[in-house]
C-alpha cells in the first residue's frame, strides 16, 4: 500500500513539473519566426538607406549631395530624407545655387510661322523614342497647333476629386494628351481637384486672380505657345485661349534658360515646347526606375534644343508625368499607385474630317 501510494505521488509531482521548452530562444512558432526576420531584414535595409543617405550628404561629394537634394526635394513624400542630416538652411542653401533662374522675359507676339516640311500633312502626328544618360522618354510631335488645348475637370472644388488623365483625354474627344499644371498636394496625398496658378480654358479664366502674377503656359488665339511670368489680367488681355501654370520656363524667345549648378534633381518630367513651324512638342520622361533614372531640367532644355523649340516649359512632373496616345498609356508611370488624379491636362484634339 505504502509503495502504491508513493507511486501516485510521483506520478502527480512529474505532472505538475512543466515540460522544458524544445524551442528555447527561438519563436514556437512559423509565422513569428518569419515575422522575426523579416523585422531582422526591415532594420538592416533601413541601416544601410541611412547609411548611403549620410554618405550622399556628408560625403566628399558635393555634386552628388546637390543633385540627391534636389531630386527628392521635387517629390511630394520624400522631402523629408533631405533634411534627415542637412540642416533647413542648408537645404535651402542647396536649392538656391541649383536650378533654372528665373527670367522677366515672355514669349513676344507671333506672327506667321515659319514653313514646315511640305510633304509632311498638317493632321500628321508622330511619337518618338527619348533618349540621354540617365532617362528614356517619348515625345510626340503635334504639327497643326489649333488642335493642342487644356482640358479640365468641371468644378476645382476642395472637396472634390480630378481625374485620371486617361478620363480627361476621352472626356476632351481627343486623341491624345499629357498632364498639364500643378494642384495641391499635402504629403502626395492631394485629390487632384484644385489647380495651382491660373487655368484659362477658351478665353476665360476659370483660376487664379487677375492682378495675380503667375508662371503661364499657353496658347494664343493665333496658336502660337506663350510662357513666362504674368498676371491672370495679362494673360486675358493678351488673348490666351487655354493656359494653365507651372514652370520653370525654359525656352523664350529662342534662348535656353540660364542653369546654375545640377540643374535640377533626377526626376520623371513633362515638357511643352513648340517649333518655329508651329509644331507642338510634348514630352515626358520617366523616372524613379532602375532603366531610366529621370533627368534634370538641363537634360529637358538640351531635349527641347534637339527638336527645334524656340518656346518650351516645364510642366507638373514627378508621379504625374504620363503620355495617353490612342487610348494608351505609351511611357512607365513613377506612381506606386498608378496614375494620379488632375485638375487640368493638355489634349490633343482629334483631326477634323478632310484636313491636310
Amino acid at each position: 500500500m505504502k509503495e502504491l501510494e508513493r507511486a501516485l505521488n510521483t506520478e502527480q509531482t512529474s505532472a505538475q513539473t512543466p515540460a522544458a521548452p524544445r524551442w528555447r530562444g527561438r519563436p514556437r512558432h512559423p509565422v513569428l519566426r518569419a515575422l522575426a526576420m523579416a523585422g531582422v531584414f526591415l532594420c538592416a535595409l533601413l541601416a544601410f538607406l541611412l547609411g548611403a543617405i549620410y554618405i550622399i550628404c556628408k560625403g566628399p561629394s558635393p555634386a552628388a549631395r546637390d543633385l540627391f537634394v534636389h531630386t527628392v526635394m521635387e517629390t511630394s513624400a520624400a522631402k523629408f530624407t533631405a533634411r534627415i542630416f542637412l540642416s533647413a538652411e542648408e537645404v535651402q542653401a542647396i536649392l538656391d545655387k541649383n536650378g533654372v533662374l528665373e527670367t522677366d522675359e515672355v514669349t513676344q507676339a507671333g506672327g506667321e510661322f515659319e514653313e514646315g516640311d511640305a510633304r509632311v500633312p498638317k493632321d500628321t502626328i508622330e511619337l518618338h523614342d527619348v533618349t540621354g544618360g540617365s532617362f528614356k522618354g517619348k515625345m510626340l510631335v503635334v504639327h497643326d497647333p489649333s488642335r493642342v488645348r487644356v482640358a479640365a475637370i468641371a468644378s476645382f472644388d476642395p472637396e472634390g476629386k480630378g481625374q485620371k488623365l486617361e478620363q480627361l483625354v476621352a472626356d476632351a474627344g481627343a486623341v491624345a494628351g499629357i498632364n498639364g499644371g500643378g494642384f495641391a498636394d499635402e504629403n502626395g496625398v492631394g485629390s487632384g481637384s484644385v489647380p495651382l496658378g491660373l487655368v484659362i480654358q477658351q478665353g476665360k479664366l476659370r483660376a487664379g486672380g487677375m492682378d495675380q502674377e503667375y508662371s503661364v503656359i499657353g496658347f494664343d488665339e493665333s496658336d502660337h505657345l506663350v510662357v513666362g511670368r504674368m498676371t491672370g489680367r495679362e494673360a486675358v488681355d493678351r488673348g490666351l485661349r487655354d493656359a494653365l501654370s507651372f514652370g520653370p520656363a525654359f525656352i523664350i524667345n529662342g534662348e535656353a534658360a540660364e542653369i546654375s549648378g545640377t540643374g535640377g534633381g533626377l526626376n520623371p518630367r513633362t515638357v511643352i515646347g513648340q517649333r518655329a513651324d508651329g509644331a507642338v512638342l510634348l514630352l515626358v520622361i520617366d523616372g524613379r526606375q532602375p532603366q531610366s533614372l529621370g533627368a534634370t531640367y538641363q537634360d529637358c532644355i538640351q531635349v527641347m534644343q534637339e527638336w527645334g523649340a524656340v518656346n518650351a516649359a516645364n510642366l507638373d512632373g514627378g508621379s504625374s508625368t504620363q503620355m495617353i496616345y490612342q487610348g494608351e498609356t505609351v511611357n512607365v508611370c513613377a506612381s506606386l499607385y498608378g496614375p494620379r488624379n488632375l485638375p487640368t491636362a493638355f489634349v490633343v484634339d482629334q483631326a477634323e474630317e478632310g484636313q491636310e
